[in-house]
């Protein structure tokens, strides 16, 4: 499995999840979008590419969701994603952040191996659990 960190996200993140994931059985590649399509590269652009390789996406970007052709882009391609709703437009701060991708990890692992793409999930700011859209 592949997964793709937004930009809107610290990048230290995915790279710590990278090293943490690598002596696991469990074959998970953890990217930022940053990294590979470079910085501000339009979703339009990613979509298609991430979900061709069968990759889910994890952002604090709600719009995708929100607005009507990134939504339906990302559902036309058979994208996964993850939404990390913050409790106001500048994001969450930087050790909030951390905390909330590091306890739903094995949630989004686990969502990411059962669920049929295309998916969208969303972790709100005071919220634990990981809901269906």
């Amino acid at each position: 499995m592949k997964f793709y960190f937004d930009e809107n996200i610290t990048p230290q993140i995915a790279r710590a999840l990278a090293i943490l994931q690598e002596p696991r059985p469990e074959k998970i590649e953890v990217f930022t979008i940053k990294d590979v399509f470079g910085k501000g590269t339009a979703d339009e652009e990613w979509i298609p590419i991430v979900a061709a390789e069968d990759g889910i996406v994890i952002t604090q970007d709600f719009n995708i969701q929100r607005t009507r052709h990134q939504r339906e882009l990302y559902r036309k391609h058979g994208l996964g994603v993850v939404f990390f709703k913050p409790p106001s437009k500048t994001g969450f701060d930087y050790w909030t952040m951390i905390n909330k991708v590091i306890e739903a990890w094995p949630k989004i692992k686990k969502v990411a191996k059962r669920e049929r793409k295309p998916f969208a999930y969303v972790i709100k700011a005071r919220s634990k659990k990981l809901e269906k859209l």
